[in-house]
């Protein structure tokens, strides 16, 4: 029987995405193993006799988890087939690290390597369609939609994949500093409601347009429940099929002390 292989970035979601596996083997880039997992490091500079140690033992599906910056690349550790392809994948970086990886992935697949999503071999980790805990409003219901619609069109110039929408008005939108970072400047700018009085406000998280499914999924957890509560929202709601949650009974006691709902949306665009 084949076995999968784990292709973990920094955070938690590789370790997630292993509990849920029956003995994967699992790997990391050189300078971005995950915590609390052990993982067998590899460079990309030697990126084709990798995909060959992965056919040695068995391996044709591997699934990528967790975050993972470009790496600063040796010229002179680059294998004799491996830099056969550094042409490819600059041109590819000419378009962006989306198209980089893009790249990156098909040459796996070249190589006899199936590239699975998170949802094909961890499905847990993403809740089906429906209200997890709370009960969110109308209103909110009407910003959760404002806020999927902001983000379809803002998602093909290839900004974040979160935004806040209040009282009908985007509050904030996520930007390359990150979740945290939007959910800060939403608290900072709470004032700015209209009506002091009505919907709190809803944090949207959804895939970007296009974006390959593969890899890169946004992710919740515990800290995004804080992070929503400190900015006074009145709960989270994501695209269903298209956010993985960690840690998800922690997700729901905290949304629950704090007052938030959490909301696993369908068609909402």
């Amino acid at each position: 029987m084949s076995r999968i292989a784990i292709i973990a970035g920094q955070g938690r979601l590789a370790p997630a995405v292993a509990a849920q596996l029956d003995n994967p083997a699992v790997y990391a880039l050189e300078g971005f193993e995950p915590d609390g997992l052990s993982a067998t490091p590899f460079r990309l500079e030697r990126l084709v006799p990798f995909l060959d140690e992965l056919q040695d033992q068995g391996i044709d599906r591997v699934v990528f988890a967790g975050a993972i910056r470009r790496p600063r690349l040796d010229p002179e550790a680059f294998d004799p087939r491996t830099a056969q392809l550094v042409p490819r994948i600059l041109m590819a970086m000419q378009s962006g690290d989306d198209a980089a990886l893009r790249t990156v992935l098909d040459v796996f697949e070249e190589n006899g390597v199936t590239i699975c999503a998170v949802d094909e071999i961890a499905a847990p980790l993403m809740p089906a369609e429906g209200v997890v805990c709370g009960t969110p409003s109308d209103a909110d219901r009407r910003d959760a939609a404002k806020a999927a619609s902001i983000l379809a069109q803002t998602g093909t110039l290839d900004l974040g994949q979160g935004v806040v929408v209040a009282q009908g008005l985007c509050l904030a939108l996520e930007t390359l500093p990150g979740t945290a970072a939007m959910l800060e400047f939403a608290a900072l700018h709470a004032g700015l409601r209209p009506n002091s009085q009505s919907a709190r406000g809803v944090f949207y998280k959804a895939p970007k347009p296009g974006q390959d499914r593969r890899v890169d999924l946004p992710v919740l957890g515990p800290d995004s429940v804080d992070q929503a509560s400190a900015a006074g929202l009145a709960g989270i709601a994501w695209e269903a099929g298209g956010v993985i949650l960690l840690e998800q009974p922690e997700m729901v006691r905290r949304a629950e002390a704090a007052g938030l709902f959490l909301w696993s949306a369908g068609p909402l665009a």
